[in-house]
């Protein structure tokens, strides 16, 4: 069952960004980031994480951009998870991609942690530096609060590592998002 859609706004001097996001979507991206690639990227999470994400973003680099849609498409997830609540908290998925093979593993529990080993020998893939995706990552774990753990296990092509580990952090989200129950799912009774 789909869920109402959360819209999130970000205004700074640097970047004004507006998104829409709807979980256990139809896996649809609409808009762009500026960067053809990391919209291949956002497409793809959105895709295999069967959220809807629509985008609205201007801003004055792309470094600042791809920063600012991470915070927030990690506060709208956050928003619409509220307390958490009857979730799945834990999730992970292996996806192969050709010649790479990639691992994700995500904690929901409210701390924000971020450990990734993509093994990618270029600075750039495509037009988008090789940083600006690890920022991406980095950020949407500090912004949603969430254990991040990505590890390439092997792989020639970086094209393949990285799309290899968005789509695996995607269906690790989607498992961790997924209801299960109706409590909070820690022992302390809270999340955080």
């Amino acid at each position: 069952m789909e869920s109402e859609f959360i819209e999130y706004t970000r205004e700074t001097k640097e970047v004004k960004i507006k998104i829409s996001l709807r979980l256990n979507g139809k896996g649809v991206f609409e808009g762009s980031c500026g960067t053809l690639f990391m919209d291949h990227m956002i497409k793809t999470l959105a895709k295999h994480g069967k959220l809807d994400i629509i985008v609205n973003a201007k801003g004055d680099l792309k470094h600042h951009i791809i920063e600012d849609l991470a915070i927030c498409i990690g506060k709208a997830i956050s928003i619409a998870l509220k307390n958490r609540e009857g979730i799945a908290r834990f999730g992970f998925a292996y996806v192969p991609m050709d010649d790479a093979l990639a691992r994700a593993v995500v904690d929901l529990g409210g701390r924000a942690y971020c450990k990734l080993e993509l093994n990618v020998k270029d600075n750039v893939i495509e037009d988008t530096k090789v940083e600006d995706i690890i920022h991406f990552i980095e950020t949407l774990s500090q912004s949603l609060e969430a254990n991040i753990h990505i590890s390439v296990l092997y792989g020639f092509n970086d094209h393949h590592k990285i799309e290899a580990s968005i789509k695996a952090l995607a269906i690790a989200l989607r498992e961790a998002m997924k209801k299960i129950g109706n409590d909070i799912p820690s022992t302390k009774g809270v999340i955080g």
